[in-house]
């Protein structure tokens, strides 16, 4: 199934947060607090309030966060509708998936197609745009990227995800961010316990933190960039899959061995070891594919 997006959730969890607090204007709101406060990974939590940006109740400060732009007893409610745009995006991505659309449609398509207005459809296709799965055309048109409904692209993905992120590992510029790597364990510890009864979006989103946070420690932008494009497009696959929850104990565990050979200095064999990490886990995915 496709993934049902927690952001208008986390969105409204976020402003009871500031409401509670008697929050004014100005005031920090650190994600990784948030993210632990709320028990769900950084990702949603940096979505929710990205989006919280775009309707002008946070202001986003280069290298500092995200900080409430107006009293928290002043935050106007949240629009409703907003809510009702997972459905949307599950019906198109499930559709996709399951090869009932094709690669080029207009907008006036889609809006007869799903029945919505184009406002809520216009949200949706910014979203789907925003994960890389889809681009708007000149006009009206709209284009699904093939890459995304490949098994074979979506080894490929897998394969470069190894070969950057091992590399990235042995850049004389990677440092060790201490409370990112001590926040990392804490969420591989709780999976760990907890795998079983958590979404697919807390899964995804606590394997994507993991890694994207490591290329962030290498301290080389493109190299996150590159893996952060990856993770976008890949996303629909992964929400296709039907996982085998045997598996994530092992991952858990692995993902906290690479911090182990890293704190021991040893890159040469975490970056080694996270290569066949990532390799293994692509060959088993794509497999489930066919």
């Amino acid at each position: 199934m496709a993934r049902a997006s927690l952001s208008p959730q986390i969105m409204a969890r976020i402003v009871d947060h500031a409401r509670q607090h008697d929050m004014k204007a100005g005031q920090h709101l650190p994600a990784q607090v948030l993210a632990d406060s709320f028990k769900v990974s950084r990702q949603p939590i940096v979505g929710a309030l990205k989006k919280l940006q775009q309707m002008g109740i946070v202001q986003a400060s280069p290298n500092r966060g995200y900080f409430l732009a107006c009293h928290a007893a002043d935050i106007p409610a949240i629009d409703a509708e907003a809510a009702g745009d997972d459905g949307l995006y599950n019906r198109i991505a499930a559709d996709k998936l399951a090869g009932n659309l094709p690669d080029r449609l207009s907008e006036n398509e889609l809006i007869r197609l799903y029945g919505v207005t184009r406002g809520r459809l216009l949200r949706v296709l910014r979203q789907i745009a925003d994960e890389g799965w889809i681009e708007r055309l000149p006009g009206n048109g709209w284009e699904f990227r093939e890459i995304l409904t490949s098994p074979k692209a979506y080894a490929d993905a897998y394969q470069f995800r190894a070969a950057t992120e091992m590399q990235a590992l042995l850049l004389p510029s990677f440092r060790i961010d201490d409370a990112a790597f001590a926040a990392a364990r804490r969420h591989q510890q709780a999976l760990l316990q907890s795998y079983g009864s958590e979404s697919r979006e807390k899964v995804f989103g606590t394997n994507i933190e993991f890694h994207e946070m490591l290329m962030t420690c290498a301290n080389n932008d493109f190299f996150l960039d590159a893996v952060r494009r990856v993770n976008r497009v890949r996303r629909l696959m992964e929400y296709s899959i039907t996982h085998d929850r045997t598996r994530m104990p092992q991952q858990c565990r692995e993902h906290l061995q690479i911090l182990d050979l890293i704190e021991e200095r040893d890159m040469q064999a975490a970056a080694t070891f996270l290569y066949r990490h990532i390799r293994e886990a692509g060959n088993i995915k794509t497999s489930l594919l066919g």
